[in-house]
């Protein structure tokens, strides 16, 4: 054999034995693939249920979650800020199992609710799902979990209490629940969790104070209780947190002295207070040198600043504006980066020393330091605020619109030009940038007039202010242009961003509270906000203030603060002349013109009420009206039944349409009717007077014969009881509601204040609030209300009303205010907030027996979730409807002095007042009849004068029971009547043809009292078939 042969042998040789090498690897390699560990198949099917809780709509199983490390929910490609990490530990069943440990979905916008489902996920310990859009609350069923120790939930839409079950999560870490609507208390039981280091609740309407069971809490870092309305004391307890590291309280609500010791805490290092009350007296010392920010905001501070705060050597920003701190800044101090002293009442020259120098990030605005400049004074200022120059043209000329954007940068930026200037502060702190920039751009059209001023704007952390000056003195209208351009209503969980600011002008506070996106009802909408101001100094200031309120960490943190897109003021032209002997007599003649014109509207005024009053009063058949019965005939299509659309107090009432195309509903009385002429009159006489927004309007009459009509303006979407209650298929959403109840109260508060005849209604209710084309609401059958001039109250002989809506001390005793009223609007509130209505809901709490009451043990309990109508649909503002509800359990007080008037109700709905305590359970009936045994009627004590009445329209009887009210007269007769005799009452049961009974208390008056006027009664209750009257009532002639 050759070398060469035995060469190529020996290379064929190595060649397979290199190739059998690959292959084993391959096959080596290829097993321990097959052998990896997977996900248990009982999470599998768990995390199928949970997304679906959840609302995913597209979950991709198709790979092991453990192996990729996410869970697949989107086809798209995830956004900025979308996480959806999935962790798991695999080392169970000899390292084939995995069991998930991490479950991460963030930035979603799931719209479903927290998941029960977890429970089944037995090794879980960490659940993210900060900034989606979910509901409910957290499922006690992850108290299950024992591994559980950390759940985040931020930014998302739970509501009610906070769960006082967490309490069992005894290894929890970390409770995260900032940016939701959590209301009530917090509940003592979060003492259990003693393993707890990090607490957030900021950005919910958490009421109460600090439970002291918190001081368990002892390896708290992190707690932080922002833009809350607490009360009561900052707890000392936080004092003896000692490894508190950060401590947030903005806007909290926490107003008493602030314990010194919390400034004594060694390893703090982020301490923020701002916007309380709290008397601190002077800046207090800080011990901590881990110190990194310190802000004591508005906090009425006051001396100098002390020496050692400058000397704190990791500190980087320090924020101790608008307090009244005094002195002069050391030449020698060393600031931090970021330091902000505007708003007190510093002095000094502003070129002295070294920290005073030009450092972007170092405001030292509204203080006593010494300037000085001149310029040449102006008259009007107009300015495209974060944008560059833009010309407006309109009807009186063109505008230049001054820009803003110079590319100044710094969290502490002046410009001063010749005329004007701004002055922004603030760190937009928490947003992991260094650089933050103050002026933003719309990716997006804005919806606006003039859409390239809100293109742009300029926003601010803490304060932002404006300035003219070089004003001419004198009056000017200021004109303030928004529109929310950062959020968007695009995705849902950006929806619940909440912006909230102070607006000052002058140094007056103009605006509290403001919301670009309430007010305009949306992003991407221009609002504009108008005051007049008056210009003393030659300077003009507009100041936008964040306090503290407001959402913090959506769509991402640093999301916050004052936004404005454009500034205009214009002086208010006061136009003074030299009067010529010429125009004092053209004045003198026009005078008497005017005094000549004013006579002949008076007499035609008087001789229309004439007119009306003939046309009212003629019983001979001519035709005296408005309308000619064969006009409304016609009209009406001779009153065909197919157009009723409704049953008012005087009978049926008619759609019609008239000749010109102008619909008509046309009130025809009926011979059924408990009314007469007199009332009849009544509404004709004071309706056509009275003109409001919100008050049905009366187009005329008919008199013919025994005929009696009224016409009135068509309302195209009928009563609110049947937009509440009714099949009418309207969804009335929040805004839509609010709106409807702030109109009814103005409408009764022209009635009671405002209206040339004070009128009190009497019978407000549901189907006495008509609704038109828009939703707005309008009062109806004012007209048969009583008038009354100057006196305050008195004790009426007819009571007009709906059992259920009436206040108590008008049904029970006939003592008639506006508040009578008033307490009937507050039922009606309460109706349109719940979607529940008064005269047919019975709650299902043993110890509530209707709305009012069931609705005012809710609230006691913060539990305004639980009252909301649940076909409310939508985002919606969750303190407004707080607020509604409050106004109407306070308007529905038993006492009629605790309740508000109707202007007060007014101001109360649109926020501009407070709303006060409301210390009276809601004034049912059966706080006026304290019901007791049958033996006891005897006790009951009333002078032998007093009548007490009610006079049921038809339309209220039907309301409330299947019987009309001719038949209660009709069967309600002396002859069937069961007696029981004793000095002041008779106790009478008579049997009706349906075989109820009707309870009711006769007070002997005079001989032609009328029973149908007299009667107060209930339905007995049905027990074993049988009708037995269960109870009866012992009134009391007292105010309570």
């Amino acid at each position: 054999m050759s070398a060469a042969y035995k060469l190529m042998i020996m290379s064929r040789s190595r060649l397979f034995s290199s190739l059998l090498s690959v292959l084993t690897l391959i096959y080596l390699v290829c097993t321990v693939l097959s052998a990896s560990p997977s996900l248990h198949p009982d999470e599998v099917e768990a995390l199928k249920d949970i997304a679906l809780t959840l609302g995913v709509k597209h979950l991709n199983l198709s790979e092991d979650p453990c192996l990729t490390k996410t869970l697949v929910i989107t086809q798209d490609v995830l956004k900025e800020g979308q996480n959806s990490t999935i962790r798991c530990d695999c080392h169970f069943n000899n390292n084939n199992t995995c069991h998930i440990t991490h479950f991460v979905l963030k930035t979603f916008s799931l719209p479903g609710r927290l998941p029960p489902e977890f429970s089944k996920l037995r090794y879980l310990e960490f659940i993210d799902l900060c900034r989606n859009y979910l509901y409910g609350s957290i499922p006690m069923e992850w108290a299950s979990l024992p591994y559980l120790k950390s759940i985040s939930v931020c930014a998302n839409r739970l509501t009610g209490d906070i769960p006082k079950g967490l309490g069992k999560f005894i290894n929890l870490t970390q409770l995260g629940l900032e940016a939701n609507q959590f209301s009530g208390t917090i509940p003592k039981e979060l003492g259990n969790l003693v393993n707890l280091e990090g607490l957030a609740f900021s950005s919910n309407q958490l009421v109460g104070g600090v439970p002291k069971t918190l001081a368990r809490l002892k390896k708290l870092t992190n707690l932080r209780f922002s833009d809350n309305r607490l009360n009561g004391s900052i707890p000392e307890f936080i004092g003896n947190l000692s490894k508190l590291q950060r401590l947030e309280l903005y806007a909290s609500g926490l107003k008493d002295p602030i314990p010194y010791s919390i400034f004594r805490l060694e390893n703090l290092i982020d301490l923020r207070i701002s916007d309380t009350a709290a008397g601190l007296g002077q800046v207090p010392l800080i011990t901590s040198k881990s110190l990194k920010f310190l802000v004591l905001r508005n906090m009425n501070l006051t001396g100098p600043i002390p020496t050692s705060l400058w000397d704190l050597p990791n500190l980087m920003t320090l924020d101790l504006s608008f307090n009244r701190l005094t002195g002069e800044v050391p030449a020698d101090a060393s600031a931090p980066k970021y330091t902000y002293l505007a708003g007190n009442m510093l002095s000094g020259k502003v070129e002295s020393g070294p920290f005073l120098t030009a450092s972007t990030n170092i405001d030292l605005s509204y203080n006593n330091f010494t300037w000085s400049q001149s310029c040449k004074e102006r008259k009007s200022l107009h300015i495209n605020c974060g944008g560059p120059d833009v010309t407006i043209e309109n009807s009186r000329g063109r505008f230049l619109y001054e820009g803003d954007n110079y590319g100044l940068t710094g969290s502490a930026t002046n410009y001063y030009g010749k005329n004007w200037g701004f002055s922004n502060t603030g760190d937009f702190m928490d947003d992991a940038i260094t650089e933050d920039t103050y002026t933003v751009s719309s990716e997006s059209a804005v919806s606006a007039k003039y859409p390239d001023l809100y293109q742009n704007a300029r926003r601010s952390p803490l304060s932002l202010a404006y300035f003219a000056i070089c004003f001419e003195n004198g009056s000017y209208n200021v004109k303030l242009h928004f529109a929310e351009i950062q959020f968007s209503d695009e995705e849902p969980f950006s929806r619940l961003a909440k912006r909230v600011f102070n607006i000052y002008v002058q140094g007056k506070l103009i605006w509290e509270d403001f919301s670009i996106r309430e007010e305009a009802n949306g992003t991407h909408k221009e609002v504009i906000k108008e005051v007049n101001t008056t210009v003393t100094d030659n300077t003009l200031e507009i100041r936008l203030y964040w306090a503290g309120k407001g959402t913090t960490i959506i769509p991402k943190r640093g999301n916050y603060g004052s936004l404005i897109s454009a500034i205009s003021v214009c002086p208010i032209p006061v136009q003074i002349h030299p009067v010529t002997k010429q125009q004092h007599k053209q004045r003198k003649y026009h005078l008497i013109l005017g005094i000549a014109a004013l006579i002949v509207s008076l007499s035609f005024l008087i001789l229309g009420a004439l007119y009306w009053r003939i046309c009212v009063s003629n019983a001979d058949g001519e035709k005296r009206g408005s309308f000619s019965l064969r006009q409304l005939k016609v009209a009406t299509d001779d009153f065909n039944p197919l157009n009723k659309i409704g049953e008012g107090g005087f009978g049926s009432v008619y759609k019609g349409r008239l000749p010109n195309g102008t619909l008509i509903a046309v009130k025809k009385l009926s011979s059924k009717s408990c009314q007469g002429n007199k009332e009849f009159i009544n509404e004709i006489g004071i309706i056509a007077c009275l003109q409001h927004p919100n008050l049905v309007k009366l187009y005329g009459c008919c008199v013919e014969k025994t005929q009696l009509l009224l016409v009135y303006e068509y309302l195209e979407n009928n009563c609110l009881a049947d937009a509440l209650f009714g099949r009418s298929g309207l969804k009335l959403d929040w805004r839509t509601r609010h709106k409807i109840c702030l109109g009814i109260a103005r409408g009764l508060a022209f009635l009671h204040e405002d209206s040339a005849v004070k009128i009190i209604h009497r019978d407000i209710k549901g189907t006495n609030i008509l609704l038109d084309k828009d939703l707005n609401s309008k009062i109806s059958d004012f007209g048969l209300a009583r008038l009354h001039e100057d006196d305050q109250s008195h004790i009426t002989t007819r009571v007009a009303g709906t059992i259920g809506y009436m206040a108590p001390e008008y049904a029970m005793r006939g003592h008639l205010t506006e508040k009578a009223d008033v307490y009937s609007f507050g039922v009606v509130a309460m109706e349109i907030v719940s979607g529940k209505s008064n005269a047919n809901y019975t709650p299902d709490n043993e110890c509530c027996v209707g709305l009012l009451d069931w609705a005012f043990v809710l609230q006691k309990k913060g539990a305004f979730d639980e009252i909301l109508d649940p076909k409310l649909e939508g985002v919606f503002d969750v303190m407004e409807a707080e607020r509604m509800i409050k106004v109407s359990l306070l308007c529905s007080s038993k006492s009629p002095t605790l309740r508000p008037t109707m202007s007060e109700v007014v101001k109360m709905l649109e926020g501009e007042t407070e709303i006060e305590e409301i210390i009276s359970d809601p004034g049912a009936y059966g706080d006026e009849l304290r019901f007791k045994k049958t033996a006891e009627i005897g006790s009951s004590s009333l002078p032998s004068d007093y009548l007490v009445s009610i006079t049921s329209s038809c339309e209220s009887a039907y309301d409330l029971y299947p019987l009309s009210p001719d038949q209660l007269c009709r069967r309600y007769h002396p002859l069937r009547r069961k007696e029981h005799h004793d000095d002041t009452s008779r106790w009478l049961r008579p049997e009706l043809d349906n075989g109820a009974y009707i309870a009711a208390l006769l007070l002997p008056q005079r001989d032609d009292f009328e029973v149908c006027d007299s009667v107060i009664f209930w339905l007995s209750s049905i027990i074993s078939g049988q009708r037995e009257i269960r109870q009866i009532a012992d009134i009391k002639n007292s105010d309570d």
